[in-house]
């Protein structure tokens, strides 16, 4: 017996380091690689994760098959919880949440069950700008000058979600006029909100979202942008004026700077802590190429999604960042979500 166990040990030992140089094209071959989508169906996130979905595999060695499901919850917390602390960390998961939720530990969130900065990222589609949109209806506010004097009513998510956490900043940093009505499971549901009257407007709208989404009501008038967020400004919809234009002081700029600036990687992708160094880097590399692939570009150019993508390095230096921000102004930037 313990002749047995000793030959069983030796096997086991000589086995492990053939187990771990097995190549990158071998392990993937015939695998299924699932791409979590911590939204429902129909949003933003989704859109460009199912589009991700139909080319990179193609790009991973061994082309595995790359299959999109929707793991909704919490403004897409569910999913990078169980990211984090469940799924397998062998590069066949990977998820796509929102850049709000990645900042939920370093802003004190108990129930974010993760580090950031352990997360496997492989990169982010798109650094886009988000706005706050208001639908049009009689005394209903029509540039953000009216907001910050009378009350709108905006739709939310989750606590975790930017279309809860948006409005919420701006109206306890800015001082705007705002009235937040959390708990819709999406953009989508929002947008039924508005149309039904329950609310008048939006924020966490970005230009993927407005092009797959609302894009209809933005050209027709009926949902008028007033507001626009993010480390850059565009004017594809018009002179639409900056959250920074409005800051006060250089703290409230910072706080802004806290949960505007993560807009930047506003589409990204991150697989379990500790997936082996050779498969993140195929996934990393094989992301990258996707990017740049005519038939994707074209894809993305008809559905209206914008392609300006981050790497999982520039992910993690500007996560770094946030974390280097000095503790009074976390702290502020927390409270200012009403928490």
């Amino acid at each position: 017996m313990l002749k047995a166990r000793a030959i069983l040990t030796s096997a086991a030992i000589a086995f492990a380091p053939v187990a771990q140089a097995q190549p990158v094209a071998d392990f993937y071959k015939g695998k299924v690689v699932s791409i979590l989508i911590g939204f429902p169906p129909g949003g933003g996130y989704d859109a460009n994760a199912r589009l991700l979905a139909r080319y990179m595999g193609r790009y991973i060695p061994g082309e595995p098959n790359l299959v999109p499901s929707n793991m909704p919850g919490a403004g897409s917390l569910v999913a990078a919880n169980y990211t984090y602390n469940v799924a397998q960390a062998d590069g066949t998961v990977f998820t796509i949440f929102a850049p709000s939720t990645a900042m939920e530990p370093i802003l004190g969130n108990k129930t974010a069950r993760f580090d950031p900065a352990k997360f496997s990222w492989i990169g982010s589609m798109a650094q886009e700008v988000a706005y706050c949109g208001v639908w049009q209806g009689p005394g209903v506010a029509t540039s953000w000058a009216d907001a910050m004097k009378q009350e709108v009513i905006f739709g939310g998510g989750a606590t975790s979600a930017i279309t809860y956490q948006h409005p919420m900043v701006l109206k306890n940093v800015l001082g705007a006029k705002l009235k937040i009505v959390p708990g819709y499971p999406g953009t989508r549901e929002i947008n039924l909100a508005m149309q039904r009257g329950e609310v008048h407007g939006s924020c966490g709208l970005f230009v993927s979202s407005i092009a797959t989404q609302w894009a209809k009501e933005v050209a027709s008038g009926q949902l008028k942008l007033v507001l626009q967020m993010g480390s850059k400004t565009t004017d594809r919809y018009g002179k639409v004026p900056s959250v920074f234009d409005f800051a006060k002081t250089e703290e409230d700029r910072q706080i802004l700077d806290v949960h505007f600036g993560q807009l930047l990687l506003s589409r990204p992708f991150a697989a379990p802590p500790n997936v082996p160094a050779d498969r993140l880097a195929a996934l990393r590399t094989a992301f990258m190429a996707t990017m740049k692939d005519k038939e994707f570009l074209a894809e993305a150019t008809k559905a209206g999604l914008d392609v300006d993508p981050a790497t999982g390095d520039e992910i993690q230096a500007i996560l770094a960042k946030f974390a280097g921000f000095p503790p009074e102004v976390l702290r502020k930037a927390d409270e200012a979500m009403g928490r």
